[in-house]
């Protein structure tokens, strides 16, 4: 009885001592640190140097160099301050490419820092010769410095392209679309940027990213990816929208066309204009290069080879084996001396007609309230009044400088295309490229100097290669019969 007694007894004894654990007050949380205190907690100490603040950046393999040697500062310190004494900000700059990027890619370097596609003094020669103007040399650097405003043609003409015109051009980094923005010099190519900002610091072959940077906008290489700007009237663009924000990436709603086919089967700008073709070291690569090799040729590209009777062409983005077909129609033989391979085969072009540029001083836009649209961030900022006063900044120097370029056109169409013969004897596309009309206005609206809807020597139409190629329709013979003489 003694032993049943005392297990009861001490199992009640152990629930008590439960009871009177589950009872007791929790501990006090610990007081909050102040913020003194918080700043006094050892850290991990900052890693010296430029990656200490830069831990993000990546470099690839062929440029792991110390920043400083590119970017120039003192790498030995983190303070923001002494770090950036000296700090150059764009190492791949037009200015500063040869000393930089030319230590080891002097060639390369220098033969594009001459080149055509760097330079535009084609472009801009064009332009100034339309206008009765005297070719400037190889630098945009020659272009002078028109008045302000400006008291001759050649004063308008000049700032027509130091102000509208020349936002291209590897010394700028584009206009602020998404799209549109990219590094300067080597760096517009070469790097990848995503609003603006690097992606990485990793160089690369250029992509078409890079390309569309400067070829958008009812230019060649825009028409490759099937974009055609809308008109920049708001009736004739979509959606149809009245102040609403909406993602423009290349500055205009763009009309989805046919693709060139070359890019339908994934080749991309690269794997035909190559990069000594673009340094200007080598000459443009013609269609019958690839598609009718004469016995013997050497293929005129890196990447394309012969394997018994075929040629291969190997895609640069890809990677990928393309057969290049070879020319069997009996028209190439029949037609081929006399007509440019496009009037046969571009599914469509470019065809703006009457474009019209305004500079003008008034601050007066209620004229343009359906044209607020620009392709030009600087003038769209103007029309919709976050700048005061219309002004616009010279790409060549940067300098903001009084009257804004507003633009606007006759007509924007990409059918019916412009077949003609060329002063060589050919039948070629044409386009309207230098149909340019340019008038100046004061700040009361009132015409400067005569200049209203100044026309340039010629209608303006110049020979163009439309990259918009695809199969010959079946009745390809009457784009350009109308052109030959009875007996061809």
């Amino acid at each position: 009885m003694r032993t049943i007694f005392l297990l009861p007894t001490a199992f009640l004894l152990l629930l008590l001592s439960s009871c009177r654990e589950e009872k007791q007050p929790a501990v006090p949380a610990p007081p909050p640190v102040k913020p003194q205190e918080a700043a006094a907690v050892p850290t991990a100490p900052q890693q010296p140097g430029c990656q200490g603040c830069h831990a993000e950046t990546q470099l690839d393999a062929p440029h792991d160099f110390a920043c400083a040697d590119c970017h120039q500062g003192d790498s030995s310190t983190n303070n923001r301050q002494l770090a950036h004494q000296g700090l150059r900000t764009r190492p791949a700059a037009p200015e500063s490419m040869a000393a930089v990027c030319g230590r080891c890619h002097a060639e390369q370097a220098a033969g594009c820092a001459q080149s055509g596609h760097f330079t535009l003094r084609n472009e801009v020669n064009l332009i100034r010769s339309q206008f009765g103007l005297e070719p400037v040399s190889s630098s945009l650097r020659d272009i002078p410095e028109p008045n302000n405003p400006p008291q001759s043609k050649e004063d308008l003409v000049n700032d027509l392209l130091r102000r509208r015109c020349l936002r291209c051009h590897p010394g700028t980094a584009g206009d602020s679309y998404p799209l549109t923005q990219r590094g300067t010099g080597c760096a517009a190519c070469h790097l990848r940027t995503t609003d603006g900002k690097l992606d990485s610091h990793a160089f690369s072959l250029p992509g078409e990213q890079q390309c569309l940077s400067c070829h958008y906008g009812n230019r060649v290489g825009g028409d490759f990816a099937g974009m055609h700007e809308h008109d920049l009237g708001s009736d004739f663009r979509s959606p149809q929208v009245t102040k609403a924000p909406h993602l423009r990436p290349y500055g205009v709603e763009q009309h989805d066309l046919a693709q060139d086919i070359h890019r339908q089967r994934g080749l991309t700008c690269l794997d035909c204009h190559s990069g000594a073709e673009l340094s200007g070291k080598q000459a443009a690569v013609s269609c019958a290069a690839c598609h009718d090799p004469q016995p013997g040729q050497i293929p005129p590209l890196k990447n394309l080879r012969q394997e018994g009777g075929q040629l291969m062409l190997t895609g640069r983005a890809d990677g990928k084996e393309h057969p290049v077909p070879r020319l069997q129609h009996p028209a190439h033989a029949q037609y081929g001396g006399k007509v440019a391979c496009q009037v046969c085969h571009a599914q469509w072009s470019f065809n703006d007609q009457g474009t019209h540029l305004l500079l003008t001083y008034s601050s007066d836009t209620d004229a343009w309230s359906s044209l607020t649209v620009q392709s030009n961030a600087e003038a769209e900022a103007f029309l919709a009044g976050s700048e005061e006063k219309p002004v616009m900044r010279d790409t060549l120097t940067g300098e903001k400088k009084p009257g804004v370029w507003l633009q606007g056109y006759g007509l924007r169409r990409w059918e019916n295309m412009l077949i003609r013969q060329d002063k060589d004897g050919m039948i070629k596309v044409f386009r309207p490229l230098l149909d340019l009309r340019l008038s100046a206005a004061d700040g009361q609206g009132a015409i400067i100097g005569g200049f209203d809807s100044i026309a340039g020597n010629s209608d303006g139409l110049l020979p163009y290669t439309p990259h918009t190629t695809g199969p010959a329709g079946l009745f390809y013979e009457q784009r350009f019969l109308r052109l030959l003489a009875p007996q061809d």
